[in-house]
């Protein structure tokens, strides 16, 4: 019978099977866009990690010379776009809005298989993927034609903290576009629709997918999976990105997006023994890609802050600056926990070096 009950038993068992045939990942982020009128497009993303990847703020101007760290084949490139990144431990960027609007969000996915390096071809530390991306396309449509045609190969090295380094890529643009990239089987798969707004870790994008098309059948009013795992927190933020209120007011747009990315955050402390893919959000980013505004909250904190990318400047003179973070990603001034416009914070310096990896 088609009864509540009946379809949430199913539901369970669907979700188990897709969740128990993938491995276990170290981390457990999710990422959703979402799409208003008057071209308001905001993208949400949260952070989860087992432990502190002692994450800071970075701003970018264009003109950087940029090296891959993959080995003398390292692709070199000069940054087009400044940018406002979130890194990881200051050797790799996880998040970030360049200023043409384009945003880069770097999720953990175990299934990643990034294959050999073609011999005499480029390489790219998976450190430098979502930088590389950012500093250079403007547009989802852009950084898909450019990537088809395969100018690098990825290398991967482990984490500082000694977990795999195996990763996917989602971007946006502020025309709602949208794209996820993946490396499976040593090839690189392209998911390009601007309806791909919701992404989280295992399993697999297309695995994703077959979730929500199930999930839509049912229907989020009437049952939604609650668990911290990827698989639930998929369905929960595309269920709720697309029932929040559709509104030309930015902040009613701004506060529901925020409510989504809450919505599928990971409470501090949580952890499962065996399972270190159920990870504790470290921080959250939204980017209102509209107004080229970039937030950032850590749950270490009662406040917001924000960067007006207008305010920025981004010509090649301009400095590289790093707005330091606590190890709970908070930032604090003059000792207490800072709210509000970040824009004109942080200390000139030289951008930091991507973690190097080394083809096998």
């Amino acid at each position: 019978m088609n009864t509540p009950i009946a379809l949430g038993l199913l539901a369970g068992l669907i979700l188990s099977v897709a969740v128990l045939a993938y491995p276990c990942a170290a981390s457990a982020c999710s990422r959703a866009t979402y799409l208003g009128p008057d071209q308001i497009v905001i993208t949400t993303r949260s952070n989860d990690w087992k432990g502190s990847q002692h994450s800071n703020i970075w701003i970018y101007p264009k003109g950087i010379e940029r090296n891959g760290s993959a080995g003398p084949d390292s692709l070199q490139w000069t940054s087009k776009y400044g940018s406002v990144t979130v890194a990881g431990w200051d050797v790799t960027t996880i998040d970030g809005m360049n200023e043409a609007g384009l945003v880069a969000n770097v999720l953990y996915l175990a299934e990643s298989d990034y294959g050999k390096p073609v011999p005499g071809g480029k390489t790219l530390s998976l450190s430098a993927w979502g930088q590389y991306v950012l500093d250079s396309f403007a547009t989802v449509d852009e950084a898909v034609e450019a990537l088809r045609q395969s100018p690098f190969s990825i290398v991967a090295p482990s984490t500082p903290d000694g977990q795999p380094g195996t990763a996917h890529l989602a971007i946006s643009d502020p025309s709602g576009d949208s794209a996820i990239f993946e490396y499976l089987d040593g090839r690189l798969v392209i998911h390009h629709d601007r309806r791909y707004q919701v992404m989280t870790n295992s399993p697999a994008f297309d695995q994703q997918l077959a979730l929500t098309a199930y999930w839509d059948a049912i229907g989020g009013t009437t049952m939604l999976p609650g668990t911290n795992r990827a698989s639930d927190r998929f369905v929960r933020a595309s269920f709720y990105i697309k029932a929040i209120p559709q509104t030309s007011d930015i902040n009613e747009a701004l506060a529901s997006a925020f409510g989504v990315i809450r919505n599928v955050s990971v409470p501090l402390g949580i952890t499962t023994p065996g399972q270190p893919n159920i990870s504790s959000t470290q921080w959250r980013a939204v980017s209102d890609q509209k107004n080229r505004v970039y937030y950032v909250e850590s749950p270490r904190s009662p406040y917001l802050i924000w960067i007006p990318l207008a305010e920025i400047d981004f010509s090649a003179s301009a400095p590289v600056r790093r707005i330091g973070l606590t190890e709970g990603s908070v930032l604090m001034v003059d000792g207490k926990p800072y709210a509000g416009n970040a824009a004109k914070l942080g200390e000139a310096t030289q951008p930091f070096a991507f973690l190097k990896a080394l083809a096998k």
